[in-house]
Formats: C-alpha cells, structure tokens, sequence
C-alpha cells in the first residue's frame, strides 16, 4: 500500500548520461520496524500489571536501516543454514525442525547464545542503522489513570501506546531520499497498515511545523512475518539487545552493537529534559542510567 504524499514530489533532472525525456530511477530507503516488550498495561480487572511476571516494564518499538536488505538477508539465511548443519549445536532443541525456531528463523529470545553471538558478530560487517522509542510502561499507566479520573468513560487499549510511538520513531526520517519502504512486523490477526500509515503522516507534519521541510517522498508500507522478511530477524536483534538493557539492565549485548544504534529515546525519562533522554551513537546509555527493574521472567522478554 502506498502512503499517499503531503506534496507532489519534484520530477528529478536527467542525468548527463541519460537520453533524451529519460530519468534515474529514484532511490528507495528501506527500514524495517518491529517492537520488543508489550504495549499491554493493565489486566482484566484494570489493575496495573506492567513488570509483573510476563508482563514486561518497557514497550519499545525499534527501526532499522538497512543500506542492502537483499545482502543482509542473504547472509543470514546463509549463517542460519551454517549454524544448523554446526554438529556442535546438534540436539540443541532449538534448532530442530519442529520446534519452529531457529530452524525457521532467528530469533534471539528463542536462540542459544553460541547462535546470537554470531548474528551480532553478521549484523557487525553491514551497512544499518537502527533507531528506537522506549515508553516506560509504568509512567504510561499513572497517565491513563489521571485521565481517567476525568474521563471515566474512555478506555486505554494496547495499540495506542504503539500507535504513539510511530511518529517520534520516524520523524526527522522521511525527508531525504527519492523513496521509502517500510516493512513493519505484523501484530495480531488485524490489519494495522492504516494505523501505521497516519502514524508516519503524523511524523511528516511535526517534522513540517518543526522545521518547515516539507516531505514529498513516497512511502511503500507492508505489514510481514519475519519468517518471510529476514531483515525483520535483524531488527529483532537490536530490539533483543535494548530490552535486556531496560529490563535487567544487562549492557553488553546492546554495547557490541552500540556502533550500529543511531538513536535511543528513553522517551520517559525526564528527570533532565521533558522530552526524554536522547542517546546518540556518541553518548552510549552508561550503566546505571535508570534503576533496573525487579526482573519480569523470560516471558516477559520479546
């Protein structure tokens, strides 16, 4: 589906190379979106349940950029199928076919450390950036509660806390090449394309008062599984990488890849600035940034 633009882009001058009425194919960008943790707040009696065993503190929802999504994907599907012919990693149950795991793809929750080490080691020689909004799921819920104290009748429901996070991960990220496709990783059985889409309008109209830019490029918009888009597998990683730092403050995992993350927003930290915490590729989040929560369990890891 294509995002319709807020403006008809310019046509592009020919080339001194090209014929006569012929232009260059414009460029198109690619980024690939998933989240880690929950969007959910509350159970079914309204109690506050963010943190709880299988309920994770932090709902983070992560871009990355990828230079040549066809080489990344290649060279991980070619390491998958390397790593399950290891006969080091043989029995590992994660890597039998029916156990739909690593077999079928990488994903760093369900994969053996040997395995993560080597797709960090993989993600390390490409061309990515990655990009991420951190929503402290705690100050969310003590905000919904105060509205709700004023407006009793409206109910807080999951996909508006994912919805929120779109425009602050994409403004600033629409406006300086010919075109761009977004994949975003499918959530649930709804189709959440037309949401994800107002999500990314919203970026370019607050990117628009901000700055008076305007963008015109087009936007391709796919909601996949990672199965079938193993850029989305990539993604995974650097979300994997950020929740254990939030979750269990364990830095290690997100400081191996720290010279691929180009920004962190620690939306809910505002004991500085009230817009959050801003973490550049150099400012690293340092250790002991936040306090580390009590530890969810593993279920309440992406």
């Amino acid at each position: 589906m294509i995002l319709p633009d807020d403006a008809n882009p310019a046509k592009p001058e020919p080339t001194p190379d090209e014929g006569p009425g012929e232009a260059a194919a414009p460029s198109v960008h690619h980024y690939f979106v998933d989240e880690a943790g929950d969007p959910v707040l509350f159970n079914a009696k309204g109690r506050v349940i963010t943190g709880s065993q299988g309920c994770s503190r932090f709902f983070i929802l992560g871009n990355l950029d990828v230079a040549e999504p066809d080489q990344l994907a290649d060279a991980l599907n070619v390491l998958r199928r390397k790593l399950l012919a290891d006969p080091y990693l043989a029995g590992v149950p994660s890597m039998s076919p029916g156990q739909r795991k690593t077999a079928r793809m990488f994903h760093a929750k369900d994969d053996v450390p040997e395995v993560r080490r080597e797709v960090f080691k993989l993600l390390l020689d490409f061309d990515v950036r990655f990009y991420a909004v951190v929503r402290d799921k705690r100050t969310i819920a003590e905000i919904v509660q105060a509205h709700n104290v004023k407006e009793p009748a409206d109910r807080y429901h999951p996909n508006q806390l994912y919805d929120r996070c779109v425009p602050q991960l994409f403004e600033g990220r629409l406006h300086q090449h010919d075109s761009y496709r977004i994949v975003f990783a499918k959530r649930g059985s709804s189709d959440r394309t037309e949401a994800f889409e107002k999500g990314l309008l919203e970026a370019k109209k607050k990117f628009r008062r901000k700055w008076g830019i305007e963008s015109a490029s087009p936007i391709e918009v796919m909601a996949s599984d990672p199965a079938k888009v193993t850029c989305l597998q990539a993604t995974d990683y650097f979300l994997w990488a950020i929740q254990r730092c939030f979750e269990k403050g364990e830095h290690r995992y997100l400081d191996f890849v720290w010279s691929k993350v180009a920004l962190v927003l620690d939306r809910d930290d505002t004991r500085k600035v009230g817009t959050g915490e801003y973490y550049p590729r150099k400012r690293p989040i340092p250790p002991g940034f936040r306090e580390v929560p009590k530890p969810g369990g593993e279920d309440a890891e992406k």
